[in-house]
């Protein structure tokens, strides 16, 4: 079988038989089957079995009594079900538009790629489907956060918050996933060493029903990169940490000499920007220095971000001191923890942003799976 697309559900009844039919028009002439993988508290796995006896198109239902490892779980079901030698993964909701599977496969097909992404953010891309500006500004902000904590694995992704992709289930070691929310994406691109490549497409409406996004799954988004990505951005936070640290004991040593406060942030900011670089560059950044950047050209970049940085934070300093009568040292302490993850993101995406690689030659199939590599990135 060439493909096998799964689609996790959770309450979808109301889209299923709209999205069999055009995935049945879409994949004509393909060989083709497609699985839910089901947690619904309604009817859907009744809808889904009275579709898939009227279908052209194989349907098959998994039904989980126990939704483990949430939407990412049932992915990962799927995938160990999947009879095909590419999975497609969708949402059920046809805001990832079925037409898109046969693209998905003759990108990879051109290609060579292990796994094809569709993005919201390359080429024609766009994501007018989300719900309002706070879902635009999470989104990105959220593809952001990841793609700086796995710079090199991302390189070529724009969108690894998609749910909407194609993969090679020869290039993946499915056991090796530890599924939990909604981001399987993530899940397999930074456990496994694959070939990507990406298409952009367009998110669509909703055709029946209500997000399922919440701040719930928010929370475990954040769980997920913490548990994936735990090495460079914890090395950077110690780098931060000695940062403040340092930063905090000039200021209290200069107001000990009767500097005032103001200036003796100035100083101490100076100093942890020069000292932070060069930790920056030796513990946390060192595999990323030969992208294309000289030295010169990264401290330029970071001296004038943390100047800018500094430069900003001090009238919110002010304002602190002033306002609410704090105390300096405890006002500097709550700006520096508020600058944290700006610098990190600003550092990943641009200072030590990697350059694309380009996608490998093709090869025949082997059969052969990645080993899990978290770690290497």
């Amino acid at each position: 079988m060439q493909v096998t697309v799964v689609v996790p559900t959770f309450n979808e009844g109301p889209n299923v038989e709209e999205l069999v039919g055009r995935l049945a028009v879409a994949v004509e002439g393909i060989d083709a089957e497609v699985i839910f993988v089901d947690d619904s508290t309604d009817d859907t796995p009744a809808v889904v079995d009275r579709v898939a006896e009227a279908s052209t198109l194989p349907v098959r239902l998994l039904r989980r009594d126990e939704p483990v490892g949430g939407l990412s779980g049932a992915v990962v079901e799927g995938l160990g079900q999947a009879r095909g030698e590419w999975v497609v993964v969708m949402d059920g909701d046809l805001q990832h538009p079925p037409e898109m599977v046969p693209v998905l496969l003759e990108t990879a097909a051109s290609t060579g790629a292990d796994l094809v992404v569709a993005s919201r953010y390359t080429g024609n891309g766009d994501a007018g489907g989300l719900d309002g500006r706070w879902r635009h500004l999470v989104s990105s902000a959220s593809s952001l956060l990841a793609r700086s904590m796995f710079p090199v694995r991302l390189r070529n992704v724009t969108d690894p918050m998609t749910g909407f992709f194609a993969v090679r289930t020869a290039a993946i070691d499915v056991a090796a996933l530890r599924p939990r929310g909604f981001k399987i994406l993530l899940e397999i691109l930074a456990r496994n060493k694959v070939e990507v490549v990406e298409e952009p497409f367009v998110f669509g409406e909703r055709f029946a029903g209500e997000s399922k996004a919440t701040f719930a799954n928010g929370l475990r988004y954040l769980q997920q990169l913490t548990a994936l990505r735990f090495g460079r951005m914890s090395t950077f936070a110690l780098v931060g940490a000695f940062g403040a640290v340092l930063n905090l004991a000039i200021m209290w040593g200069l107001e000990q000499f009767g500097v005032h406060y103001m200036p003796a942030a100035v100083v101490s900011a100076a100093v942890t920007i020069v000292t932070n670089f060069l930790l920056l560059e030796h513990f946390v950044f060192h595999d990323l220095r030969d992208e294309g950047r000289n030295v010169w050209k990264r401290a330029a970049q970071s001296f004038t971000f943390n100047g800018i940085e500094a430069a900003v934070r001090l009238p919110f300093l002010h304002w602190l001191v002033v306002l609410t009568g704090m105390p300096p040292v405890l006002a500097q302490a709550l700006t520096l923890v508020v600058a944290f993850l700006l610098r990190f993101v600003f550092h990943a995406q641009v200072v030590y942003r990697p350059r694309k690689s380009e996608p490998a030659p093709v090869v025949p199939l082997t059969g052969e799976k990645a080993a899990p590599a978290a770690d290497e990135d």
